[in-house]
């Protein structure tokens, strides 16, 4: 059984795209005027903000509920009830914008260190737990694409399309070198790879073994295979 499903856009390019709405000026100002508010803001409001007509307005806003920017729903201003339809009001996400080319994740990289912190065992290092989690985190996640997606048994090849789509996600930057071989272009967690690379590609390798292992991936396994400027592993043939 293969899975069809459309690739999901990567968070750059999501943060690209949610700037790029943020550079019309009226937009970028209601926007601002909305996240100030502290409460839902009617098309009206919105509009008076920036000194433009309702119908336009209602077109910035739509585009910024389009980029994850704003929420809509159908509510009463300020709690107050009145008789007939409720106006759609328009508040903020919880998301936030950052971009990064190439994309750098060091919010995930802080997450699995602070896990690893907390679940530490007695008389491990700290070094050790990282890592460990790291590798729990990448099989959970595994395991939960498997769990959705229900691909059947996965051979090198097709287990390696399915790794593409999460690997771009995660800011990875995958290129198919050959059929069984994927090298990571990118390390999401430059600069501070650098600073301590046994520990963070000591990491990245668990992460990566263990989101194969949870997703069931046969002949294929996280290899470390440093290069200059690119992630330091790559997944390759279990022959390799």
């Amino acid at each position: 059984m293969t899975s069809d499903a459309t690739p999901l856009p990567s968070a750059g390019d999501a943060a690209i795209e949610s700037v790029s709405v943020l550079g019309e000026d009226s937009r970028r100002r209601m926007f601002a005027f909305i996240r100030r508010q502290g409460r839902p803001v009617t098309r009206d409001e919105a509009a008076a903000s920036v000194g433009i007509s309702r119908k336009l307005a209602a077109f910035h806003l739509d585009k910024l509920v389009d980029a994850g920017l704003l929420r809509a729903r159908y509510g009463a201003p300020g709690g107050i009830r009145k008789v007939g339809r409720q106006p759609k009001v328009y508040e903020p996400t919880d998301g936030h914008i950052h971009v990064s080319i190439p994309d750098r994740r060091h919010e995930l990289l802080a997450d699995l260190l602070l896990e690893a912190v907390l679940a530490e065992d007695s008389g491990e290092s700290a070094a050790h737990a990282a890592v460990r989690t790291a590798g729990r985190r990448g099989r959970e996640l595994g395991e939960e694409e498997r769990k959705q997606t229900r691909p059947g048994r996965l051979g090198a090849e097709r287990g390696l399309s399915v790794c593409e789509r999460m690997l771009d996600q995660h800011g990875f930057e995958p290129v198919r070198e050959t059929p069984t071989r994927l090298r990571l272009r990118n390390c999401p967690f430059h600069p501070l790879a650098a600073k301590a690379p046994e520990l963070v590609c000591g990491m990245n390798h668990a992460f990566l073994a263990g989101y194969l292992e949870g997703l069931e991936v046969s002949g294929v396994q996280a290899l470390l295979a440093p290069r200059p400027g690119e992630c330091c592993v790559q997944l390759g043939p279990t022959t390799e």
